[in-house]
């Protein structure tokens, strides 16, 4: 409970986050945002430091969780010069837990290793109420040892920590995990938009959907919200098209086609085109049921 941890980004997982590890009795010392009046609440409810630079959130810790929306956020915070996590890093471990591709990861426990610092990533498969609660489902890569050492922590957030292997591994499962979920929520959406223009009873549906081989976890987390056009978000439609991305690249590089990935893929930029990109993923059905299509 000694080590003093900083969070850089601060959305709807990190801050959740944050607001667990406190409630567990570890000291959150520093936040960071690219919008400083997050940090800045967010300090305030917990005794910390709203950090105005990266360097100080490193400063401060002992560990940083960064959880950042993409590739090119990762790669900025940590940059190899200007303001960047990897200043005066030497003995810090950092926790990442954004979803991005394999090779960002190696990226980065190479550039932590060079100073002195340790890296994991730290890839989760739960949403918003799961990282308040301390029951995210985590896949950890990265060294062995430093696992081992972050394990007390990690342990606070999740109830199931899963050590995948060496860096990047545990983003190539996460990438998997996600290019599935996606696919099954716009198989799920179009199942339930054909039934709407069908004029069934979309309750009686879903109930027969759960007892077949339609069932899937998606129904239980997306299908009534489908119904009901409830699209409060947990995972944003632009965060489901770029993480199919990531999936799609993965299978480029392994020389696989991927038609569900591919269309699926498309169906979430066709949400980010038409403005709905911060709708909750299961916001697709706005695009299969026949009275709610949006124009492109």
């Amino acid at each position: 409970m000694n080590a003093k941890i900083g969070f850089v980004g601060l959305g709807r997982m990190g801050a959740n986050m944050a607001r667990r590890l406190k409630d567990c009795g570890f000291a959150i010392t520093a936040v960071y945002d690219i919008h400083q009046e997050t940090a800045t609440s967010l300090a305030g409810e917990l005794g910390a430091v709203a950090s105005s630079t990266l360097a100080s959130v490193t400063a401060l810790s002992d560990v940083v969780i960064t959880v950042v929306t993409d590739d090119a956020a990762m790669r900025a915070i940590f940059a190899g010069s200007g303001d960047t996590l990897l200043t005066g890093a030497q003995g810090r471990t950092f926790i990442n837990c954004a979803t991005v591709s394999p090779a960002v990861h190696l990226e980065v426990e190479a550039a932590a290793q060079k100073v002195g610092a340790h890296a994991l990533e730290g890839c989760m498969a739960s949403s918003i109420t799961q990282a308040r609660e301390g029951s995210l489902y985590l896949m950890v890569g990265g060294r062995r040892d430093v696992f081992e050492g972050a394990k007390a922590i990690l342990e606070k957030l999740s109830t199931n920590v899963r050590y995948i292997g060496q860096a990047g591994e545990a983003a190539k499962v996460k990438a998997l995990v996600n290019m599935v979920m996606n696919i099954n929520t716009a198989g799920l959406a179009e199942g339930l938009g054909l039934a709407s223009a069908l004029g069934l009873d979309l309750s009686m549906v879903r109930e027969i959907f759960s007892q077949t081989g339609a069932a899937s976890r998606v129904l239980v987390t997306d299908g009534e919200d489908m119904q009901n056009r409830d699209h409060a978000c947990f995972f944003s439609a632009s965060h489901a098209a770029k993480d199919s991305a990531i999936a799609l690249r993965l299978g480029e590089a392994a020389g696989l086609l991927l038609p569900l990935a591919t269309a699926t893929k498309a169906q979430y930029e066709r949400m980010v085109a038409a403005g709905l990109g911060e709708l909750d993923k299961s916001g697709i059905a706005e695009l299969t049921f026949r009275e709610r299509s949006p124009a492109t």
